[in-house]
């Protein structure tokens, strides 16, 4: 009798828990948005560290498409902007003959599920069907994404979906191009498209639907050429009151920085995404997903702490990745804000966390500036000092980006010092010598010499850091900024510990600068910013 009452209890608690499930209101994972403004919306992004789709409040859209270590000359500045690709992952839906809009659809809903990196927007169309969709940028395969689409009709009703890829207006030379793969178990429909950039570099894109009928019972896909930048494929289908039909678009994206041939590879990613299918590529994007929140922070009894927490290790996470060489532009992936340039936001404010949680993609961020050591090096040399001085802004070669009329270029010079800090945190955290040994050494000894090249003695046997721009960008061209100052007297001394964690003797000038640097203080022992600074003088940062 008390098995069968519990099994009783357990039947009866099924349907209940199941639709609890549902209610993600205080759920720790989950963002959502139910009343949306469509002039007042900002959007979401799904990343995997290499491209970045911007969410929109249009259903079926997405905003933006930014792909990873693509620069170009073609915005504002006189500079290299990060360069905004195909839009290849937006789709229209018609049922019945009429386009879905905004202004015919109800119950709008977007949800961002952190811990699976997805966004989910659902709605419905009358009372003739419900429409969830599903969209990610895959985390297995850096240059793909797909989008999950599941219409469930109230009535029998025809579907016509579409997907669309469209080219931004600062690309030219666009081709479009359908082609079909029909082997006796699948046919490929590939809609693609390839342009050039305004400095040259090639980019492209390529995408499939993922059809669930078995080949031979699939609708016909049909191709259309709306205008010179964007191009269509569509199918037809049949619903059943009460049936729900699912389906997918995968689609790739890459420039020739990625692949000396970028079509021919987008199209071959793009047919190995669709030929895995829907079920393996959510698996597996959710596996790598796992293996990232297995480093995460908990916050008990705060739920809005917690989810503001993890939002921003989910954007970490989802704008940068391990085995690269890129870094993180304050926007991350999720538009083309600071024209993606690398400030020194990335070592000092996001790097530390993921030195933490996650080593390996910090390592692919002090990678980028490893690789970039030479031309900091030739900044240097410009500007009449040794060693390495990196740029203030920086993109695709590493040298300085930032525009003219900006005095923070040439002046904002405590970012070398920033990285050199980076660098032996690193070291502190991983205990890896010979990562110490071929990288960081080199970029802190480089920047050390920057810095015994810059600083200048005074009488009293101070060593002086003058006409310089602090972290506090409110005041420009001032001495003995306390940032830089207390920075470089830091970092000095970590180059030496460096030298003789390598059985290295450092420079003993190091250290005597290092201790000679002057912090300048009040009368009462307040730190002053620098030495113009009035007390009371509110400072940026």
């Amino acid at each position: 009798m008390k098995n069968l009452i519990f099994l009783l209890t357990i039947a009866l608690l099924v349907p209940v828990l199941a639709a609890n499930a549902k209610d993600l209101s205080k759920s720790p994972w989950h963002i959502t948005a139910t009343k949306i403004d469509p002039n007042n919306y900002y959007g979401i992004t799904v990343a995997n560290g290499m491209v970045g789709l911007v969410s929109s409040p249009n259903p079926m859209k997405v905003k933006d498409v930014v792909l990873n270590g693509v620069y170009d000359n073609y915005q504002r500045g006189r500079v290299s902007n990060i360069l905004k690709t195909f839009s290849h992952m937006n789709m229209a839906l018609a049922i019945d003959g009429a386009g879905i809009d905004r202004g015919n659809i109800g119950n709008f809903k977007q949800v961002l599920d952190m811990k699976g990196a997805k966004l989910t927007t659902s709605y419905t169309y009358g009372k003739k069907a419900t429409i969830k969709h599903e969209l990610m940028s895959l985390r297995n395969m850096p240059y793909t994404a797909m989008s999950v689409v599941e219409i469930t009709a109230k009535k029998d009703i025809t579907i016509t979906p579409v997907n669309m890829i469209e080219a931004p207006d600062h690309l030219n030379d666009i081709r479009n191009y359908y082609s079909e793969i029909d082997r006796p178990h699948t046919l490929i429909g590939l809609l693609s498209s390839e342009a050039r950039s305004p400095g040259g570099k090639t980019l492209a894109t390529s995408t499939a639907f993922i059809l669930p009928e078995k080949h031979g019972d699939e609708p016909n896909i049909i191709h259309e050429d709306n205008h010179y930048n964007s191009h269509t494929m569509k199918f037809t289908k049949k619903l059943k009151a009460g049936s729900t039909y699912r389906f997918a678009v995968v689609g790739s994206t890459l420039a020739s920085v990625h692949y000396n041939d970028p079509r021919n590879e987008a199209e071959r990613l793009t047919i190995y995404a669709k030929l895995q299918g829907i079920d393996a590529l959510q698996t597996a994007h959710k596996k790598a997903w796992d293996k990232l929140w297995e480093s995460d922070v908990e916050i008990q009894g705060d739920l809005k702490a917690q989810r503001a927490v993890r939002s921003a290790i989910y954007h970490l996470y989802s704008f940068a990745r391990k085995g690269t060489a890129y870094s993180l532009s304050p926007m991350g992936l999720s538009g083309l804000g600071y024209n993606g340039h690398v400030f020194w936001d990335t070592e000092l404010w996001m790097y530390p966390p993921l030195l933490v949680l996650q080593p390996e993609i910090a390592k692919s961020l002090l990678e980028y500036r490893f690789q970039r050591l030479d031309e900091a090096k030739k900044n240097a040399f410009s500007h009449g000092f040794d060693g390495a001085m990196f740029p203030w802004e920086s993109s695709a070669d590493g040298s300085e980006d930032t525009p003219v009329w900006a005095l923070t270029g040439p002046f904002q010079q405590h970012i070398t010092a920033t990285i050199g800090w980076a660098f032996w945190k690193y070291y502190q955290v991983t205990q890896d010598k010979q990562w110490l040994e071929t990288k960081g050494y080199p970029v802190l000894k480089a920047g050390a010499e920057f810095w015994m090249s810059r600083v200048e003695p005074n009488d009293k046997g101070q060593y002086e850091i003058n006409n310089i721009i602090g972290a506090n960008e409110f005041e420009e061209n001032i001495d003995n900024n306390a940032f830089t100052n207390g920075m470089v007297k830091t970092v000095l001394e970590f180059t030496a510990l460096a030298a003789e964690a390598l059985g290295k003797k450092p420079d003993p000038q190091w250290r005597h600068v290092a201790k000679n640097i002057p912090i300048l203080k009040f009368a009462d022992g307040v730190t002053r910013e620098n030495a113009t600074y009035k007390r009371g003088t509110v400072i940026k940062q």
